[in-house]
Order: structure tokens, then sequence, then C-alpha cells
């Protein structure tokens, strides 16, 4: 850090751009070639040994917060296992750190802007890919301090050479006009945080992480290959604290069904199999909080979660009604046989109502590939969940298809199972291959009670239909360019809208986004899949199975643009439906039916 700390003490006391700490300039003296002029070059990574510290601006309005990536070679912490979970467990792991700094910088008096102040990400207790916190080869020092900014170079290939690095990714708020106090920081209390959690880096909990992380992937792999698309670990905690997402304390822990119990990679607990599967019990009896831990389960979580190890097939979607959603050219013929003035195989509103939403939010989730639904009747529209044998009887000329008409042939037709949670109808339960019971928070199996008490009813089917969508987009409006403005819009805002260009996408009906760092991620990988587009049709799985692609091969990062001030610089990863959700809710995209 000491060529840091020299062009820090070079610059005016009143400085606010911090040009040189971006720039990194130094002079390079090669010893191998005495009596040549030392040549001048830039490189923003400072050393304290072997730990880089790369600094990077992130915009042009916060000139004074920097965005540093601590780089530690993995072999400092002797981690030779480079995953997602094992950066997970260091970014929490740094935490404590950086809480004490903030801690030390602290006025409740003034600003954070005179403070000080260091910025880590906090997760929830999902893990996902992030760019926080990664593992990455990054180059080593490869000379030696001299006075100054002075440098000398070294020609140990040995020592120099490139190292798999643990990143990860902070922001440091610098105070103003107070350029001691900005060294101090940057050059001896960061560097020492960093080097006290080497030094505490607690190896038995890193263990056990890697193992829970081993445990996970086997369930998930099982799962994969088995008649089953969800487990609920036995002593799993379910609730969480209100309004967080910590564990409840005191809660019930959850046990089985004890005929559905089976054993996983030594864990023993409850099976959801493939099919029907309804959940219903009295008000407040944890039913919705089953749903949602089920629903939770299609990320792995931290030990102490409490749903570390409930499970759910990743590809699995939350369906809700969502009135006032835009749909362009979907076929909910499925659900809705008609309407008035309208196509439903080719359907398109500005403003959809309940049901017809949740039917387009059912056929696009069957569309990304979606294998399993979760719907709560308590965020569902009621014509479209059902219609009782009475009302059929009376109402002759009804366009609307309700789901328990089809969602045994979504099973056996297109191979998506459907677990759902109801509390106030009993049509479901001639349609469900198990029924649950939830009541103290305990959950059993009534199936055979819930039969006897449908006496052998089963409606009839209804016709069978075509599930298929066929749609292209057209590049005409896939822009983040607004009309007739010469530079991009991107912002994601506060209130649930993602907007760019001439858009404002509502993704308040996203219901599987953990983070606000996922719907930051959304908005440069719409905005990277538009400027990359040279195309006049898209093919939009081709073009998200590459986005994907080039994340996995590259990084995050690969999507980020400095260029937007109103984005946040941390990014996590959601899935491949989330991002195709968003562009179906587009309202000004060109959808035209193949």
């Amino acid at each position: 850090m000491k060529r840091l700390k020299n062009i820090l003490l070079s610059m005016e006391q009143n400085t606010a751009t911090y040009q040189g700490l971006y720039a990194g300039p130094l002079s390079a003296v090669d010893p191998a070639c005495p009596g040549m002029l030392p040549i001048p070059d830039e490189d923003p990574t400072y050393y304290r040994g072997q730990i880089g510290f790369h600094f990077t601006g992130t915009h042009k309005r916060a000139q004074d917060k920097p965005t540093v990536t601590i780089r530690i070679p993995a072999e400092l912490l002797g981690i030779e296992v480079c995953t997602d979970a094992a950066a997970d467990f260091c970014l929490r792991a740094f935490k404590p750190y950086i809480d004490a700094l903030n801690a030390e910088l602290y006025n409740r008096n003034r600003p954070d802007n005179e403070n000080g102040k260091y910025y880590l990400c906090e997760p929830g207790g999902e893990i996902v890919l992030r760019n926080t916190a990664f593992f990455a080869m990054c180059p080593q020092k490869d000379y030696q301090n001299g006075n100054g900014t002075t440098v000398y170079l070294l020609h140990d290939e040995t020592a120099i050479s490139a190292k798999m690095c643990l990143c990860i990714r902070i922001q440091v708020q610098l105070p103003r006009r107070k350029l001691r106090k900005v060294v101090q920081m940057l050059c001896r209390d960061l560097p020492d945080a960093v080097e006290r959690m080497i030094a505490d880096f607690d190896r038995a909990r890193f263990e056990q992480t890697l193992a829970l992380a081993e445990r996970q992937a086997a369930i998930r792999a099982w799962l994969k290959d088995s008649d089953y698309c969800a487990f609920i670990a036995n002593g799993s905690i379910l609730p969480r604290e209100k309004g967080t997402d910590k564990p409840l304390r005191n809660a019930v822990p959850f046990e089985s069904a004890a005929d559905d119990e089976i054993e996983i990679a030594g864990v023993r607990g409850m099976g959801i199999r493939k099919g029907v599967t309804v959940i219903t019990g009295g008000g407040y009896s944890g039913k919705s909080t089953l749903l949602d831990a089920i629903a939770a389960g299609i990320y792995d979580h931290v030990l102490g979660d409490g749903r570390e190890l409930c499970i759910t097939d990743p590809s699995a979607v939350t369906i809700c009604a969502e009135d006032g959603r835009s749909v362009s050219h979907v076929n909910i013929s499925p659900f809705i046989k008609w309407l008035p003035n309208g196509d439903t195989v080719d359907f398109s509103t500005a403003h959809a109502s309940g049901s017809t939403s949740q039917a387009a939010n059912i056929m696009e989730a069957i569309d990304s590939g979606a294998g399993l639904l979760l719907i709560d009747e308590d965020r569902s529209a009621t014509n479209f969940m059902i219609r009782d044998r009475r009302m059929k009887e009376l109402i002759v000329k009804e366009p609307i298809t309700p789901f328990t008409d089809r969602v045994r042939e979504l099973c056996t037709a297109q191979g998506v199972s459907t677990i759902l949670v109801i509390g106030g109808s009993g049509e479901y339960l001639s349609v469900a291959d198990k029924v649950y019971m939830m009541e103290d928070y305990a959950i059993r199996d009534v199936t055979a009670r819930a039969k006897m008490l449908c006496d052998g009813e089963r409606a009839a089917p209804a016709p069978t239909v075509s599930w298929e969508q066929s749609r292209i987009l057209y590049a005409d409006g896939f822009t983040s360019y607004p009309s007739g403005v010469g530079s991009e819009r991107l912002e994601v805002s506060e209130m649930g809208f993602i907007l760019i260009g001439n858009e404002a996408v509502d993704v308040r009906g996203l219901h599987d986004i953990v983070s606000t760092r996922q719907l930051d991620a959304l908005g440069f990988m719409l905005r990277y899949l538009m400027i990359t587009n040279s195309d006049h049709k898209l093919d939009l799985a081709a073009k998200t199975d590459a986005l994907y692609g080039k994340i996995d091969a590259e990084g995050l990062d690969v999507i980020y643009s400095a260029y937007f001030t109103t984005c946040e610089r941390f990014l996590d990863l959601p899935r491949k439906q989330e991002l195709l959700f968003l562009i179906n809710r587009m309202r000004r995209v060109h959808f035209v039916k193949g």
C-alpha cells in the first residue's frame, strides 16, 4: 500500500475526483536493463503482501465512493474448493470486520460523506452467484516498491504467476476534505481488517459449509432423477421472524408426515412427489409458511437459516393473479375459451384481469421450462381457480375453464407438477394425488379422508387443448434508447419498476426474486440483450442461454455498466425464468404470434 499512500498524499486536500487513485500511476524500472529510463504506466491495484486491492470508479457521480475488489489468494485461507458456497461463506465472514470499522467511523451528527463508511453486500439466507464474492484467477504483484511511485520489476515467474483468488467487492465512502483520514481508511484500516479476517478464519465452520453444500447438491441431483419435486428435512425451521429473513425463534420444527418420510443423502425428511399436491388447513396453521419454504428451496440456503435442507425443483415458479399486467400474444386458450372481441389463442392486453393474468402467468411459466407451479389461493383469482358443480350447472356460457379442470392435464400432458395451498374450497380434493393437512404447524397425510369426502366424484375432464406457445420477438421497441433520445435509459425503482428505454416494467409480480440486487442484475441483463442484438427477429431462448453462458464463463460483471448512476454496483444473478418474465411484461416490445 506504499504506492497508494504516496499517490493519495500527492493529491490536493480538497480533491473530489481522486483521479490518481483510479489511474494508479507508476514509473517502472527494469533492473535487467540498466541505464534504461523508467517506463510510465498505470495500475490501480495496490498490495499489502500478497493481497491486492483493485480500485475502480463506481460511476461519474460517486467519484468519492470507489469500488474496491479485495483479491485474497485462496491458499492464504487454505481454500481448495472454490465454489459459490465457499465465496458466500467468506463474504459473510468478512462482515464483522467491516461492521467494526464502521462503528469506529460512525457519528450520528454527520453524514457518511463526512464520516467515511465501508459498504459490504449483506445477503439474506440464500446462496446465489454474486459479483460481490467470487473466485477468479488474478495477476500477482510483479514489482518491488521504490520511492514515491517508482517500482522495480521482478522476473521471478514462479512468484508472480496468476493465482486463484477470493475476490470480495466493497465500496468505500471517502470522507470529504480529510485526505489523511482517507489514507488511514484505505492504506491501514481496510488492509488490517482483511488480515484479521484471514488470521481468524473459522476453518471448522467453513468445512461444515462445504459439507452442507455437498449434501444440498446430492439432494438436488437425487430429486432431478426421481419422482419427487421437493424435499423438506425433518427439524427444518420454516417460519421467519416478522419483517426479516431470520428463522423464527421458538418455532415448531418441521416433521414429515409419517407415510411420506424418506431419506436422501443421509437426511430424513418429507418428499413431495410430482403430480398434484394440495396443502390445506385452518387459518394460521402454517400452510402458507410451508409453501413459502418450498418456494425458497429453489436456492440453497446457509447454515443456520432453518431452511438449508428445504430443496425444490430449481425451475419452480410461484404463480399469482396479477391484475393490470401487460400480456402480449400469449396462448391462454387452455383456460380462457373465448373473450368478447378477442382471440385467446393469440391474446394481448395492456391491462389483464385477475383471471387472464393468472392464465398468462401459467402459460409463460410452462414456456420458460418450469416443472413445478406453486399456487396459494389467497393470491389467486377465485373465478380462475374454481367453479363448483352447482355454478357449472347454473352458468352454461362460461368462458373460463378453471384451473381445477386443467391441473391434471398439465401434469400428464406437460409434465408440470403443482403444489397448491387451499383453505376455502374442496374442489381440488378430487383432483389431487396427495392432500396434506396443516394443524398447529404439524403436517399429516389426509388423502384417504379427502377422497372419501369426495365420495368417488371426480369432475369430467375438460377437452384436451394445445399448450404450445409460438411467439416471435422483433427488435422494434426492444431497445434501451428512449424515442428521440441519443442516450440510454436504465433505472431500477424502489417502487418495483425497471425503467428502460420507453418502458416502465412492473416487476412486483416476480415473486421468486430474493433481493434488490437481482432486480438490478435483471435491468443490466435486459439492457445487455438489447445492445448486443443485431437481429431483426430474436430467438429469446438462444439469446438468454448465450447470456447465461457468458456470465458463467466471464462473471456477472460482464453485464455491468457504470454509465447508469441510479443502478447499484452489487449484483446477484437471477434465474432465466425471471429474465423471460421481465421481457413478457414489457408493453412496447413487438411480439407476434408465430
